[in-house]
C-alpha cells in the first residue's frame, strides 16, 4: 500500500528542519542560489553531507552542475532571506551583502553557519537529485537556527 500525497505531507511535516540556502556560481559566473530544507550529514569521515534538489526549482541545472557548492544554514531572523531564494528566479542576490568562500562561490551575510562543499556523487530520486558534497571549510556564529515545522516557520525556544 503506498501512503497518498497529503497524508505523506502531513507526516513529514510533524519533523522539524533547518533551512538553507544552497549557492553556487554558475558556468557564466553569475550567482546562483535556492532555499533548501532537505540537507543533512552523511559521514564524518570524510566529512560528507547531502541535499536534495526539486527537478522543478528555478535553477535545478545550475545547482546540480556545479562542481562547488557553499550550503548557508539560516538564523532565526533570515525568514525573508528563505522566502526569497524560494521565490521566483529575479535577480535573488540583489541587494544583499555576500563574500566568497575559497572556491568562489557566495556566503550570505550574517547566517548561522555556512560550509563550502565539493560535490562528490549526484543520485535521481525520483523528483529529486541528491548531491553529496565534501565539506572542505566552513564557519559557525553563535545564533538561533531559523526552523520549518508542519508548513511554516518556527523558532527555537530553549
Amino acid at each position: 500500500m503506498t501512503i497518498d500525497a497529503d497524508a505523506f505531507r502531513s507526516l513529514l511535516g510533524r519533523f522539524a528542519s533547518g533551512i538553507t540556502i544552497v549557492t553556487t556560481v554558475d558556468h557564466g559566473g553569475r550567482d546562483v542560489g535556492m532555499t533548501v530544507s532537505a540537507f543533512a550529514s552523511v559521514s564524518l569521515s570524510p566529512p560528507l553531507v547531502l541535499t536534495c534538489v526539486a527537478r522543478e526549482a528555478s535553477v535545478f541545472f545550475e545547482i546540480t552542475a556545479a562542481p562547488r557548492i557553499v550550503v548557508n544554514i539560516l538564523a532565526e531572523g533570515q525568514e525573508s532571506l528563505s522566502r526569497r531564494f524560494a521565490g521566483p528566479a529575479w535577480d535573488r542576490f540583489e541587494g544583499l551583502g555576500v563574500r566568497r568562500a575559497p572556491g568562489g562561490a557566495p556566503i550570505l551575510d550574517e547566517v548561522l553557519a555556512w560550509c563550502e562543499c565539493r560535490v562528490v556523487q549526484r543520485h535521481d530520486a525520483g523528483d529529486h537529485v541528491i548531491l553529496v558534497a565534501e565539506v572542505e571549510g566552513g564557519e559557525v556564529r553563535d545564533e538561533k537556527p531559523l526552523l520549518y515545522y508542519r508548513g511554516g516557520y518556527a523558532q527555537l525556544r530553549r
